[in-house]
Order: structure tokens, then sequence, then C-alpha cells
């Protein structure tokens, strides 16, 4: 399978750079140097991951990333920052960036990175990806139906009241279902690299999100997986009580 990434950077030595060794582990690559150009490329096209420099002309990285969750866009996100700014990693992260890449940096730590996360966010082959009336994407399991667009979530045709946070870990843990999600991924993913609490506080989370999940039905359930983390499943045999 080969990914499709968007490169949005305006040092073009650098880029060309990139572009040449991501090609050639077969990778498909979109270079775009300016910050509103590239944007608008990533609203307009579907790419598996997204490199961004944060000091770009016509936009600066931060506000790229804003527009691209405000919007509902999910395209996994690397970002790039100079070395020993750190505020800019915090920043970036708050606003959704999965990761970062410290420059000047090597070939093989960009490749190590980029591959790790598109195996964190990659999508899951069963959950069933439909579209509504007006092409608003849903994700759908059993009588479970997510609309990541809305931060909505619904059973049976009944809302499903979640807190941002449990949403998303919903969201993350349909797009596996079926396959073990470790705390660090949740905490990773969902808090940012820069948050500082424990693990606790996840499996906090993940026991009120159950609660929702499970009054009443038992087709979809939140599985601990012990000394690991959990796992969305959908029982389709199972009588709801």
């Amino acid at each position: 399978m080969s990914y499709k990434i968007l490169l949005i950077e305006d040092e073009l030595m650098l880029a060309k750079l990139i572009t040449y060794n991501l090609t050639q582990e077969g990778y498909e690559l979109k270079h775009q140097e300016n910050g509103a150009e590239g944007l608008q490329a990533a609203l307009d096209e579907p790419f598996d991951l997204i490199l961004l420099d944060l000091m770009l002309p016509g936009m600066n990285g931060f506000e790229i990333l804003s527009k691209l969750r405000q919007k509902g866009n999910r395209t996994p996100v690397i970002i790039l920052t100079a070395r020993n700014a750190e505020d800019e990693v915090v920043e970036g992260l708050k606003l959704g960036a999965d990761d970062y890449v410290t420059k000047p940096f090597g070939v093989a730590e960009l490749l190590a990175r980029i591959s790790a996360v598109l195996r964190r966010t990659q999508k899951d082959e069963f959950v069933v990806k439909e579209k509504t009336k007006t092409d608003e994407k849903v994700v759908v399991i059993g009588d479970l139906r997510i609309y990541p667009e809305r931060y909505e979530a619904e059973i049976e045709g009944e809302s499903v009241l979640l807190r941002p946070k449990e949403f998303e870990m919903l969201l993350y843990f349909a797009e596996r279902q079926g396959m073990v999600v470790t705390r660090d991924d949740l905490m990773n993913i969902v808090w940012g690299f820069d948050y500082f609490g424990g693990q606790r506080t996840v499996d906090v989370h993940v026991s009120s999100l159950r609660k929702k999940l499970e009054v009443g039905r038992r087709t979809v359930q939140i599985e601990s997986i012990r000394g690991v983390g959990y796992k969305l499943v959908h029982h389709t045999s199972t009588a709801k009580s």
C-alpha cells in the first residue's frame, strides 16, 4: 500500500531532500510551500499524513493545524520545528498534532516517526465508513453511530452524551475495533505528548465511557486487557438486557 503524504514546507532544499527520501521509500508526496495553499490542499484531497512546518508564508503551521481540526479533518500531523523550541512543540500538540520532529533531523528518524504515526492512526478495515445525505462521514459499528465532524454519537438512534475527551477516545477505539489500544496510546493521542498526568486519568475516562456505552445495551463494549490497555468489541449475537 502506498501512503500519500502532504509536505507543507517553505525551505525548498529541505523539501526536496524529504521528497526524494520518502519517494525512495515508496511514499507518494505532494509539496506545498505556502501555508494557505497547503491548508487548501489538505482540505481538498485525502492524505494519510501531513508533515507541517510551523513558520510558513501565507499562514503559519499553528493556524493550519487549528483550522484542520476545527473542520473535523483528523489526518495525522507531524510538525517540523526548530531545535529547543519547546513552546512551539507544546502548542502544536495541544492543537492536535500527533508527533513532532526537531530540525535538523536525520532521514532515519523522520522515517521512523512517520511509520509509528501511521501505525497508530491506521484505520481499521472492519469499521464501516458511511456518508449521510449531507455528505457527512459517519462511523458505524453495529448499533453505534459516530459523527466525527459533530463530535456526536448515538446508539439505536438515541444520543449518547459524551465529553470531548470521551468522544475522542471512542473514535480512536472505533477506528481500531478489535485491536488492543494501550494506555500510552490513549494518553498521547487524546491528551497529547505534553500531558504530564498519570494513566489513572485514562482509566477514569474509559470507565465513564464504558458506562455510557453499555447501559442497557451489550452489542458494543470496551474490554480491559490486563496490564496492557483496552479494546472495543462488537458482539453481534449477544442479547440486549
